[in-house]
């Protein structure tokens, strides 16, 4: 019987640290990004103790909950539990954090109330990233899913780039109008699901009797919050100019964490809770997929400002990641899964390192570079390792989770596989040739005197190098953790795995 509420600590100390922060005196202004940074690595150390504590051999749906009543009357409780699922995704949050309070050390050059307010708000950040994982009420959920656009609007509109302004109200209007398109079908869901006071946990959701025209408006309530999230196509269009205008260490949250929101919605919620619908929209929802996962790349190979390629790249593996979990198949899931976790890093290294070669350079534009590995080694170095795990280079950690992806498409739709694969033809495309324009070449002039990583910045790169390559050699600890609740996912979805081909090696084994 679990008793310490690990869920609320880890989810508590970013919050408690966030006041604390805000409320420095003016004398004491300079300690604040210390305070901040100490709060995020005691949430990690929390998170760690929390991950060791999980149960990977446990038959129960959540581990480490906790319930109480909140608004009864509504059958609204405060309910959190961590599936394998959930578990990395806030693994993949604590971790994120710190190395991003790091990188965002000199994002603020004035010290006072404006930065205090900035390194304030990470950390709220934190505190709903946590919440929105660990819900296991879905009204709890909504409510952390709408919250968490407050504080990455006032982050990009506040601390951005010239355009923050726009591209943080972009942000708002796509998050708001999912969040009102869901907020509908969670009505719903509770006027016809068994009500009472617990009414809204996810366990008395599941299963219920619905007709097919009723469950499918909800799902397509649930999924359209999700996609938005996600982003997949065609409801993408904020995520590069938030990408380009947002702080990196607030783009690297955004993207690396806050978007698995969606997907991690759609395998949490719109599989089990609308297992039909899925099935019916799942036909749709595999096209969009690999229109993400190609339009995305193509529009990643054109872009001249770093960070939108960047944004754009992302957009082509969400598709991925989306295509993964709506194959059906429990590779494809388990890909899906540990997918999100891997781009979570890869984007992170890429964005941070990119940021630190702006900073140095002056400038976001690609053509603006060039010859830059003989002026910058160590950076280079970091970047090309960032950008090898994000076109899934065997060896690094994105590689196992994208093929895991397409054998679990090619499982049960081939045709799709076939497809997807031109993504990852494109993924070389549009690395190598951003590689190739900003890091070779003659030694330029104008860098002379530029120095390479800083003490800080190995700090920043070190803990994202090595878990993209120790996951890429061994990722078997993490599947080990999501795969219990995938199956799960799979059982509350009503499908199975497919039957081995006839002629394939899995099918000949079978047979003997």
């Amino acid at each position: 019987m679990q008793t310490f509420p690990w869920l609320t600590t880890a989810g508590l100390l970013p919050l408690l640290g966030a006041v604390v922060v805000a409320a420095l005196p003016r004398s004491l202004a300079s300690a604040a990004k210390l305070v901040a940074l100490a709060v995020s690595v005691l949430t990690l150390g929390v998170v760690i103790a929390m991950s060791l504590v999980f149960d990977t051999s446990s038959r129960q749906q959540f581990q480490l909950t906790e319930t109480h009543p909140w608004i009864p009357q509504f059958g609204v409780s405060y309910a959190v539990g961590v599936d394998g699922i959930a578990l990395v995704l806030i693994a993949l949050a604590a971790v994120l954090v710190p190395v991003c309070m790091l990188a965002a050390w000199h994002d603020v050059p004035e010290v006072g109330r404006r930065e205090q307010n900035y390194f304030a708000l990470l950390l709220v950040l934190e505190t709903m990233m946590v919440g929105v994982f660990a819900a296991t009420d879905v009204f709890l959920f909504y409510v952390l899913f709408e919250a968490m656009l407050v504080p990455v609007y006032f982050l990009i509109g506040s601390f951005g780039g010239a355009r923050r302004q726009y591209a943080a109200t972009k942000f708002l209007l796509y998050g708001l109008l999912g969040g009102l398109v869901m907020l509908v079908a969670v009505i719903a869901l509770y006027v016809l699901g068994p009500g009472g006071p617990e009414g809204f946990l996810f366990t008395n959701l599941t299963g219920l009797d619905l007709s097919p025209a009723t469950e499918r408006l909800m799902f397509l309530g649930f999924f359209f919050a999700f996609a938005i999230k996600a982003p997949l196509v065609p409801v993408h269009t904020w995520l590069p100019d938030a990408a380009e205008q947002a702080p990196p260490a607030v783009a690297v949250l955004l993207i690396g964490v806050l978007d698995k929101v969606g997907t991690f919605g759609m395998i949490r919620f719109c599989l089990p809770l609308f297992p039909g619908a899925s099935k019916w929209a799942t036909p749709v929802v595999i096209v969009l997929a690999l229109v993400s996962i190609v339009y995305g790349a193509l529009l990643a190979i054109g872009q001249t400002d770093v960070m939108r390629l960047i944004g754009y790249t992302s957009v082509s593996h969400f598709g991925f990641i989306v295509l993964g979990i709506f194959a059906m198949t429990s590779t494809g899931q388990s890909g899906s899964a540990l997918y999100m976790v891997n781009h979570g890093f890869a984007t992170a290294a890429l964005f941070l390192v990119a940021a630190m070669l702006i900073r140095r350079r002056g400038s976001r534009r690609i053509p603006d570079f060039g010859g830059w590995q003989r002026v910058t080694p160590l950076v280079a170095g970091a970047f090309l390792i960032a950008g090898l795990a994000t076109l899934s280079l065997p060896g690094l950690s994105s590689f196992i989770s994208e093929f895991l992806v397409l054998v679990g498409t090619f499982a049960r739709y081939p045709a799709a596989g076939v497809v997807a694969t031109v993504g990852i033809i494109l993924a070389a495309v549009y690395i190598l040739l951003m590689y190739q324009r900003m890091m070779t070449g003659p030694r330029p002039e104008s860098a002379a005197g530029t120095h390479d990583l800083t003490l800080r910045e190995a700090w920043v790169v070190a803990p994202l190098i090595a878990v993209i390559i120790g996951l890429g050699v061994y990722p078997k600890p993490v599947l080990d953790v999501i795969n219990p609740a995938v199956q799960r996912t799979m059982t509350q979805t009503g499908v199975t795995d497919p039957a081995p081909r006839a002629g394939t090696p899995a099918a000949e084994g079978a047979s003997k």
